[in-house]
C-alpha cells in the first residue's frame, strides 16, 4: 500500500509541476505568450478596448492578468480540475474541445502502430531466437537493425511518393474521404483504416525490429538458463517450455516498455501526423505553433505529457502483479 501510495503521489506531483510550468510560461515568461497574445488581439482589431482586451485575455487563457499571482494560480489549478484549458484563439472554441475531437485520431494511429509492432516484433524475435545462428537469424537481425535505423517520416516520405502518388493505391492525407458519414458504418469504417494505413505503416515498418531484437535477445538469454535444462528433464514438451518459461520471462521486460511507449507515441505523433497531413493532436499542435495559439500548445503539452506519467504509472503498478520476483518495497521499480 505504500507503495501505491508513494507512486501515485510520484505521478501527481510531476503533472502538478508540469501544470505549474505551463502557468509561468503563459504568465510570467517577459515577452512571452501573454504579450504576444496581447499583441495579436490589439493587431486584430485596433479599436478594442483596454477593458475589452483584458476581458479577451481572460477569456482565452483562464487567467486574469491584473490579480496577483497566488489568485491567477490558484483560479488557472480550479480551472484545469474543471477541465477548463481556457479558449482557442484561432478558433475561438474551448481547448478542451478542440483536444477532444483530434485526440482519438492520434490515439488510433499509435496504438494501432504500437500494438502491431509489438506483436510482429516480439513473434519474430522468439522465433529468431529458437534459429539462433541460422541464415533465418542472421538476415533478420540485419534487416531488423536497418529498419530500427530508419527514422519513420523517411519511410513516410517514401511511402506517399510510391504507394499514394506514384501507384495511387491509399490516400496520402485526412482522416477519412470527403464525402463519408462519420459514424457506425462499414463506409466510415473502411475510409478511416485506408487513410490511417500510410501513416501505421510507416511506424511498423520502423519499429518491429527493434522489439523483434529486444525480444531475441531476452529469449536467448532465458534459453541458457539451468531452470530449462531441468524442465526438459523432467519430460516437459518444447511447446510448453517454449509459452511458460521462455515467452513469458522474456516478455515481462518489454511490458515495461510497451506502457511507456504509449505514452510517449503522444508526442511523437507530432511529425508523423505532419508529414501525411493527418487531423490528430500532433498536427493540430504544430498548427497552433505556427498560428501562436497559446491556449492550444499549452493544453497540447499538458494533455501529452499526462499520457506519459500514466504510461509510467499504470507500467509501476501492474509490473509486480505479473512478476511476482519484483514484490515489495523498491525492488518494484519497472524502470
Amino acid at each position: 500500500m505504500n507503495y501505491v501510495l508513494k507512486r501515485t503521489g510520484r505521478a501527481v506531483f510531476t503533472v502538478w509541476a508540469v501544470i505549474t510550468l505551463t502557468f509561468g510560461l503563459i504568465r510570467l515568461l517577459p515577452g512571452g505568450p501573454m504579450q504576444a497574445l496581447r499583441g495579436y488581439l490589439m493587431q486584430q482589431n485596433p479599436s478594442i478596448s483596454p477593458a475589452e482586451l483584458q476581458a479577451r485575455i481572460e477569456a482565452l487563457t483562464a487567467i486574469s492578468p491584473d490579480e496577483p499571482i497566488w489568485v491567477q494560480y490558484g483560479n488557472y489549478l480550479w480551472g484545469l480540475l474543471q477541465g477548463d484549458l481556457g479558449q482557442s484563439v484561432w478558433l475561438n472554441e474551448p481547448v478542451s474541445m478542440v483536444l477532444a475531437e483530434r485526440a482519438p485520431w492520434t490515439l488510433f494511429i499509435m496504438t494501432t502502430g504500437l500494438f502491431l509492432m509489438f506483436v510482429i516484433g516480439i513473434g519474430l524475435g522468439a522465433f529468431m531466437a529458437y534459429r539462433e545462428g541460422s541464415k533465418f537469424d542472421i538476415t533478420t537481425t540485419g534487416v531488423g537493425i536497418l529498419l530500427q535505423s530508419v527514422p519513420f517520416y523517411v519511410v513516410g516520405l517514401v511511402l506517399i511518393a510510391f504507394v499514394g502518388y506514384q501507384w495511387e493505391l491509399l490516400p496520402t492525407g485526412g482522416h477519412y474521404a470527403s464525402g463519408v458519414t462519420p459514424g457506425l458504418n462499414l463506409e466510415f469504417v473502411i475510409s478511416s483504416i485506408k487513410h490511417a494505413t500510410l501513416p501505421v505503416g510507416s511506424l511498423v515498418l520502423t519499429g518491429f525490429g527493434g522489439w523483434a531484437l529486444n525480444m531475441r535477445g531476452n529469449s536467448i538469454r532465458i534459453l541458457g538458463e539451468d531452470y530449462l535444462r531441468v524442465a526438459r528433464l523432467r519430460g516437459l514438451s518444447e511447446g510448453r517450455i517454449a509459452l511458460r518459461y521462455v515467452g513469458r520471462n522474456a516478455l515481462l521486460p518489454m511490458y515495461t516498455l510497451l506502457l511507456i511507449s504509449i505514452g510517449y507515441m503522444f508526442g511523437g505523433s507530432v511529425i508523423l501526423e505532419e508529414i501525411f497531413a493527418y487531423p490528430g493532436l500532433g498536427r493540430k499542435l504544430i498548427q497552433s505553433i505556427g498560428r501562436r495559439d497559446f491556449p492550444v500548445m499549452m493544453g497540447a503539452f499538458l494533455l501529452i505529457t499526462i499520457a506519459v506519467v500514466i504510461g509510467v504509472f499504470i507500467a509501476d503498478l501492474t509490473y509486480g502483479l505479473i512478476d511476482p520476483r519484483a514484490s515489495g518495497g523498491a525492488e518494484r521499480e519497472s524502470y
